[in-house]
Formats: C-alpha cells, sequence, structure tokens
C-alpha cells in the first residue's frame, strides 16, 4: 500500500509504451512534480507551460490539450531515462524548491505558515513526523506498565492503536462490530460512498493507489481499514463484538475501571491507566419522534442498520431524509422502485462534481504506484483545495445587506455558483425548482457533491419529492404532515444520528464519581476537543467540537488528535507522575473562545438549523477556527494546561 519515497523502493518494471499510454490518464501538474524529483532539474518551474489554477475535484490545473501533450512527451524522456539507471534519486530539492513547487502546482501562493504543516503532510524525506515511536527519553518499563483501552475500531482507533504500537504501549481496542471500520463497516446501504477523494482520506503513513474510483464506496472503505490493522499486526489488540458499558476512575488507585460485555453477555473489567475514546460524533442512529414506526407491515431500517434482504425492485418505497445519506441512496434505488417518494424538510445545498462516481483510470493508478513523489504530490493538491480556502466564506459580515440568503460577499458568489448548478440541472421544472433551492446561506449545513445524480433521480416519473415531514407512520404506509396518505412496501429512515448524545450510551465517570454526560450537559466541550478537566487520563479523537463542515478531511483531524494524545502521556510517564488532567481554566478559557468564535460563524446564523445545533441553537460538533489552527496547537502539549499528580 505505502509508496515509499526511498529511491530503494522504486521500480519501473515497463517498456516505453506502457508508460507512454499510463501518462495519458495522468494529472499533468502532479506528473511535473515527479518530474523534478526524477531528473534533479527544477527548469520547469521557469518555463511557460505550466498549470492555470487549482481548484477542488480539477486535477489537470486548466491545462490545455496541447500542453498536456507536450508534458506527457517530455515526462516520456525522464522517466525512461530514470528507469534506464535503475530508479536511482538524483538529491532531494531543498526547501527553497519544494515551496517554488508547491506554488506552480496551484498557480498561487502558498503563505509560508502553512509550509511547515504541508512539509510534513507530503514527508517528501520518507519520514513520518507525526509518529513518536519513543527512543530513550521515555524509559521503556514506564511504557510497558502504561496499559491503555481504546472505545471503537473505527478510523480513530485503527490510528490510535497504529500509535500505541509505535511507542511501545500495552493496548486493547474494544469494538461493538465484528470487524473494523466504523462508520465504514456499518454504514451499508445502496450508494454509500466517502465525500473526501480517497487519495487524501486515507492515513498520510499509509497512501494507497488501488482505489477504483476517487470517491471509494463502503466495502473498499472498510477493506482499506482492515488492511492497514492486519498490516500493522494489530488485530490480536481488537476485541470485537464487545461493547464498553461503563468506564468509571480509581482516584485511589488513579486507574480507570472500564466494563465491558460481548454478544455472548460475557462481563469483562479492563484496569487501565489511560482511556482513549475513538467512538465518533455519527454512530447511533436516530429515527424520527413520530408514532407508529414499529406498526408498519412492510420492511423499514435506518440507513445506518441496513437491513440487507431489502430489495426495491418493484416495490413502492418512501425514504424519509434528504441529507448525505439518502442523497446516495435515493439515486441508487430510484430505477428499481415502482414508486419513490422522497421526504425533504430542509433542502441540501450541493456543488458540481463530475467525478463523483467516476473510476480512477489505470494510469493515474500506475502513476501513483511507480512514479516517485508523484502520490504525495497529488495529495497536496487535494489537500490544498480542501484546506482553508473556504473559510472567509463562513464568516458573517454583520452590514451585508442579503443576510436571508448568504453572508458575506464570498458568500454570496457560492450562493450564486451552487443556484445556477441547481437551476442547470432542473431547467424548466419550477415546481422542483422551489423545493430544491434550499433557503438558507450555503455552508451553512452539510454541503453536498453531485454529479446529476440527485435531481436525475428526482425528476424520474416514479419518484415524487415531497417538502415536508411525516406525521404517523401506519401499517399501510405513512402519513404526511399535511395528513396526505402514501402506501408502501418499504420504508428507509436516513435520519441522522443522536449527535446529542455523544459516548451513549456508555456511563463514563471521571473525579468524584462525576458523569461525563452530566458534565457536558446539552453542551459538549473538551480542551481542543480532546481532553475534559476532571477526566484524568482520558482522551478524545473526533470528540466534541472537531467535526468539519468546510474542507478538510477528518482523517488529518485524526492524525492529529492522536499526535497530541500520544504527547500528553509522553509527557505523563516522563515526569513520574500517574494521573494527567486538564486544568479547569484552561478548559473554560478554550471553551470561551469557542463560543466566541461560533458567534461568527455561518453555523449559528438564524436561517440554519442543523444537527451541529443544540436545542438552543449553539453549535457543539464542528470546529470553528482554520485547519492549520487544529495543526498547530496539536503539535505538542503545553505542559500549563495539565496538572500531573
Amino acid at each position: 500500500m505505502n509508496n515509499n519515497a526511498s529511491s530503494a523502493h522504486l521500480s519501473i518494471p515497463d517498456e516505453d509504451d506502457v508508460i507512454a499510454t499510463a501518462l495519458q490518464d495522468a494529472s499533468i501538474p502532479t506528473l511535473m512534480m515527479s518530474m523534478i524529483h526524477m531528473s534533479g532539474d527544477a527548469s520547469l518551474l521557469d518555463g511557460d507551460t505550466r498549470p492555470g489554477g487549482a481548484y477542488i475535484n480539477e486535477y489537470q490545473g486548466y491545462m490545455s490539450e496541447e500542453d498536456k501533450a507536450t508534458v506527457r512527451a517530455q515526462a516520456l524522456k525522464v522517466i525512461t531515462n530514470f528507469r534506464d539507471r535503475g530508479c536511482q534519486l538524483p538529491p532531494a530539492p531543498d526547501r527553497e524548491t519544494v515551496h517554488r513547487m508547491m506554488n506552480f502546482l496551484l498557480a498561487q501562493e502558498v503563505p509560508e505558515e502553512y509550509l511547515p504543516m504541508m512539509l510534513e503532510e507530503m514527508e517528501l524525506d520518507g519520514r513520518d513526523q507525526r509518529s513518536d515511536a519513543w527512543g530513550s527519553e521515555v524509559p521503556q518499563k514506564a511504557r510497558e506498565q502504561h496499559k491503555v483501552l481504546v472505545i471503537g475500531g473505527g478510523m480513530s482507533g485503527v490510528l490510535a492503536a497504529v500509535r500505541l504500537r509505535e511507542a511501545g504501549i500495552p493496548f486493547v481496542v474494544i469494538e461493538k462490530n465484528s470487524a473494523v471500520g466504523g462508520t465504514w463497516f456499518e454504514n451499508r446501504y445502496p450508494g454509500a460512498r466517502v465525500d473526501v477523494s480517497n487519495h487524501l482520506y486515507c492515513y498520510s503513513f499509509e497512501p494507497a493507489h488501488h482505489w477504483t474510483q476517487y470517491f471509494a464506496q463502503q466495502p473498499e472503505l472498510q477493506t482499506y481499514f482492515q488492511d492497514v490493522a492486519a498490516n500493522h499486526k494489530l488485530l490480536d489488540n481488537f476485541a470485537f463484538n464487545t461493547e464498553v458499558t461503563h468506564a468509571t476512575y480509581d482516584e485511589d488507585e488513579k486507574l480507570w475501571r472500564v466494563e465491558t460485555v460481548d454478544n455472548n453477555g460475557k462481563r469483562t473489567t479492563h484496569v487501565v491507566n489511560s482511556v482513549i475514546s475513538a467512538v465518533g460524533q455519527l454512530n447511533r442512529p436516530k429515527l424520527p419522534d413520530v408514532p407508529g414506526i414499529h406498526s408498519f407491515n412492510g420492511q423499514w431500517c435506518h440507513s445506518a442498520d441496513w437491513n440487507e434482504s431489502i430489495d426495491c425492485r418493484g416495490k413502492r418505497v418512501v425514504v424519509v431524509g434528504a441529507g448525505a445519506s439518502a442523497f446516495q441512496i435515493v439515486p441508487s434505488i430510484a430505477a428499481d422502485a415502482t414508486e419513490l417518494t422522497v421526504f425533504q424538510r430542509v433542502a441540501p445545498w450541493m456543488f458540481e462534481n463530475p467525478i463523483y462516481h467516476a473510476q480512477v483510470p489505470e494510469g493515474k493508478k500506475w502513476c501513483l504506484q511507480h512514479l516517485p513523489f508523484y502520490t504525495r504530490w497529488f495529495r497536496f493538491l487535494l489537500f490544498w483545495c480542501a484546506c482553508d480556502g473556504a473559510y472567509d466564506s463562513v464568516k458573517t459580515d454583520p452590514e451585508w445587506p442579503h443576510q436571508e440568503r448568504s453572508i458575506n460577499e464570498m458568500n454570496e458568489f457560492v450562493y450564486q455558483m451552487f443556484s445556477d448548478y441547481i437551476r442547470s440541472q432542473v431547467q424548466d421544472n419550477e415546481e422542483l425548482l422551489q423545493k430544491v433551492i434550499p433557503d438558507y446561506p450555503p455552508m451553512g449545513r452539510r454541503t453536498l457533491q453531485d454529479n446529476g445524480s440527485w435531481l436525475s433521480a428526482l425528476q424520474r416519473d416514479n419518484v415524487r419529492l415531497e417538502s415536508q415531514g411525516i406525521r404517523e407512520v401506519t401499517e399501510e404506509g405513512v402519513i404526511a404532515s399535511d395528513g396526505t396518505a402514501i402506501a408502501a412496501d418499504i420504508i428507509i429512515y436516513a435520519t441522522g444520528f443522536k449527535t446529542d448524545q455523544l459516548l451513549w450510551p456508555m456511563e463514563i465517570r471521571g473525579r468524584d464519581q462525576q458523569l461525563l454526560s452530566d458534565a457536558w450537559g446539552q453542551e459538549p466541550s473538551a480542551y481542543l476537543g480532546i481532553t475534559v478537566a476532571g477526566f484524568p487520563n482520558f482522551y478524545c479523537m473526533f470528540g466534541p467540537g472537531t467535526n468539519l463542515a468546510f474542507g478538510g478531511s477528518l482523517v488529518f483531524n485524526g492524525e492529529c488528535q492522536i499526535r497530541y494524545t500520544m504527547d500528553c502521556i509522553k509527557l505523563l510517564l516522563q515526569s513520574g507522575a500517574t494521573a494527567l488532567e486538564c486544568t479547569e481554566q484552561a478548559h473554560a478559557d478554550y471553551q470561551r473562545r469557542f463560543r466566541e468564535q461560533h458567534a461568527q460563524l455561518i453555523w449559528e446564523h438564524p436561517k440554519v438549523h442543523s444537527y451541529y445545533q443544540n436545542e438552543e441553537g449553539k453549535v457543539t460538533l464542528l470546529w470553528p477556527w482554520k485547519i492549520i489552527d487544529m495543526w498547530r496547537w496539536t503539535k505538542e502539549v503545553e505542559p500549563n494546561d495539565y496538572r500531573m499528580y
């Protein structure tokens, strides 16, 4: 899986014609960066043939066909020469040259403040800088005696296991499912796929060239995380089909006692030094609060608890919800159902992504697998375009005159762009257009990616969009909010998760037997989204306030969070103390800044109502700052934020 930068692992076994064919599928701007590594010649950066810009999901830099052909011809010579001299890399470009390469690739200036983060992300020196495989600075005996329990075996749990193994810390991962993967194990509904490009939505230390699609479907994603766990020999440390019921901090012993139960009812108490919660925010399915759900005589399920026996062919199907899951389900079943009714209370904003369902060409896979640093530069291209560029569009301008539809000048541009795209899909269907143009500013709720499949499905003769909720479920179907009865054979609830009950249904008690759910109440919070005052040696991954809504990747977030967590453990072991706890002042100051920041952002706009918010309209789930801020603040622990005892 790993495309290592070291020349000792590079191999180009193919003849010239195979290489030339592969280059037809290459991202040309990315190819140019690889050419510099292979040749040691950076003069490409001074030529007239260059990318014209960078945009999300646009990998060719708006280059003309003539320019792309020119680069392919040049690249063939560079690659074959590199192959013929034994794939020996010349000296690596220096930092200044790499910065110039970044600017060239993007056709814009990468600010100096972002350079350290991007260099770390790219690993051009072949070193995983986010790993801390501790040396002599942490005594071996101290490591071996510090036991850690990880709750959850999804993306974050596997990542935690990798880092704990590297540091030589004994650990166990408790996973309620029968395999790793988390959300990618559970969400098996038709059309389930990731909405961050796969070549970015993977661990920085385990890039992959095998993806069959740019935005892979559920089975391939689950396989990736399973393979990472297997390749790192972690699976023996997983307890599958097991749930955590209680976790209690013993103040006298300064240990956590974690109670688990497996599918056979066997109960076990684990005594550990630290606990890492890696359960995520979108973990427990939420059904709508309407009467009669269990009275329905047909088949029904929640999208996150898919009933594998459901077959929509020739059936009358009702889908409740029009968010991210429904957005993928509806196009996947529309052609099969006799009748399909979609209940939409809030229309989603969407933007065009022509490659959302596209296959990764074989030639691009070849480049990713064989060309030096091509994987790294392609990942950089994806990362930068999904990084902080959109942040200004979510900051409210109180003087902006069009608050009913946008919050600032940049957001207005997004409004017009998204609206034009939707209109281009619906054209003269005015009735449908009124239903699918959202009535709140763009970016305020989760923005979805579309290749035309959603709106084309809604325009099928057998599909009806209801812009209302449901009042009741009956034996025969559903009653809409306006009283209309709709008969159904199958009901699918794409109604989200219990995001207001983080870590539910576990009972977690810290110092003074304080229950975490009580401490959090309606406003869950953690310092940097990771540590909680009153809960020593307890760490969250994908904790409160760490979700993303304007760009980035949760895998990147996870790598930042586990590095910080491991640095906390390292600080504790070096100190000789037994417990490390975030101070109340650090936690409170952080939460004050968190609230002040969100008050200026779109997600608390009066016209925006979403699962990001609590009952008071306050956002509790989202990271309110830039991505670089998370990277910078989690790079290392500030000891003054903690007390050790």
